[in-house]
């Protein structure tokens, strides 16, 4: 089996017995490879992971492969405040629910990261948002730039934690899989 990086690959250091916690990544993948280095660990993936000893294992030297939900949209509109609206275009709809994190990126002056989905606008009457609308719990409210970037987009925000069963480093990278497993 072949593994083609996505993005670049990052590393954190665990201890035995305590929860360590990377700092957060777009999802550009929909699987991430991880190898434990020096000692064992259970390993969690996902918005807000704290790994304990009834997760994934990972052997120390050992690899796991594991699946991410890949979901992101193009931004069209950001409303500033103590909290953001991102709008995505028309047609489509808001690929995230309450509660999931995302990153929002190719904007000059809005762009976030690691920011929790507090509501997704689903009003379908005249002059609805059917869905195009999210507020994010990110505070924006000292941007006065008006929202002007056609390459913006708003993608899932994951993070990897360890619960180590001694010291070590865990190495992980979201890949592309082909071949035979």
């Amino acid at each position: 089996m072949a593994h083609r990086p996505v993005g670049a690959g990052s590393s954190f250091n665990f201890t035995a017995g305590i929860a360590a916690t990377s700092s957060s990544f777009s999802v550009q993948s929909n699987v991430i490879r991880i190898v434990a280095v020096g000692a064992a660990a259970h390993i969690s993936v996902g918005a807000t992971p704290s790994a304990t000893n009834t997760d994934y294992y990972v052997p120390s030297g050992g690899t796991a492969t594991l699946a991410l939900t890949k979901a992101s949209n193009r931004v069209v509109g950001v409303t500033t405040g103590s909290t953001t609206i991102v709008s995505v275009p028309e047609g489509t709809q808001v690929p995230f629910g309450v509660g999931d994190y995302v990153t929002l990126s190719g904007s000059t002056y809005h762009n976030f990261s690691h920011a929790e989905v507090l509501s997704v606008d689903t009003t379908s009457n005249f002059d609805g948002y059917f869905q195009t609308r999210m507020t994010v719990n990110y505070n924006s409210s000292g941007i006065v730039t008006a929202f002007s970037a056609p390459d913006a987009t708003v993608t899932a925000s994951n993070k990897v934690s360890a619960y180590g069963l001694g010291a070590g480093t865990l190495y992980y990278q979201q890949v592309q899989l082909s071949g035979q497993a």
